[in-house]
């Protein structure tokens, strides 16, 4: 059990929600745990299919008219880091959420705290995963899954290969880590959003699944995670109030799912 679990938190099981407002629960996550409302520990999945854009990300590396065409949302992340596919299939992503001053406030400290629940349910599911013991080059950088592989926040299976990636930033009164651990590998169609052509060969060299390596159903993957957030932060089942989600649908509306964000990075917001 971490040490914060004498603090109130929540966990938000497994939640389906369109990319945009996915990003935006994240913010009024922070926004809740920063005015002393319980800290947030949630699980949750995109629909429709999603690609999420790193903060920095130039557009152009986005095959804009295959992503129109095939139903694929586009949004932008505020954490930096390349383009991630999500479906309900292949992606189980999930956010930690709690006030700056409960957290260390060196980042690789932070990271290695708010990703315990993450390596204890690779653990309950017999994966042997950790932080990736070196740096490995850049296949495709605007890609997040073929960027280098960064110690500090990638975590890989034995082989070396990546199962799961972390970013984080931190607001004034509260940090959001957010992360995707892939559950199945949808090869073709994560790198058919991208502009470039791509080595699917490459992507299956440099990044594994759980279902590869276990072989458990997706569901059983939520569940492991779940519960490892449960035991890790002794956290009890939550919901979003009406209150959050009414703020969470109007910056999903005037932010993350607005153009000027999403293609210019461009803060409506701000």
């Amino acid at each position: 059990m971490t040490a914060l679990a004498d603090r109130e938190w929540r966990l938000i099981p497994e939640d389906v929600r369109p990319g945009p407002l996915n990003m935006a629960l994240d913010v009024v996550a922070a926004e809740t745990a920063a005015a002393g409302g319980p800290r947030t520990c949630r699980v949750y999945s995109w629909e429709p299919s999603t690609l999420s854009l790193g903060y920095a990300q130039d557009p152009a590396t986005v095959d804009w008219d295959l992503c129109e065409r095939e139903g694929i949302d586009v949004t932008r992340r505020p954490t930096g880091g390349g383009g991630i596919y999500h479906d309900r299939h292949g992606d189980v992503s999930y956010s930690v959420v709690a006030p700056a001053d409960e957290l260390p406030g060196d980042l690789m400290d932070c990271y290695e705290q708010l990703c315990e629940p993450l390596f204890l349910a690779l653990d309950a599911l017999g994966i042997e995963a950790d932080f990736a013991a070196s740096e490995q080059p850049a296949i495709h950088q605007p890609a997040c899954y073929l960027r280098g592989i960064d110690p500090a926040h990638d975590v890989v299976a034995t082989d070396g290969r990546k199962l799961s990636g972390n970013a984080q930033y931190r607001r004034r009164d509260s940090v959001v880590q957010h992360g995707s651990l892939t559950h199945e590998r949808p090869v073709d169609r994560h790198l058919a959003t991208f502009a470039a052509d791509l080595d699917p060969d490459a992507f299956r060299e440099r990044v594994t699944s759980v279902r590869e390596q276990v072989g458990v159903d997706r569901e059983e993957t939520v569940a492991a995670l779940e519960d490892a957030f449960t035991d890790w932060a002794d956290a009890d089942v939550g919901a979003w109030t009406d209150d959050e989600l009414a703020r969470a649908r109007d910056l999903a509306e005037t932010k993350f799912a607005n153009p000027a964000w999403t293609r210019d990075r461009d803060d409506p917001t701000a």
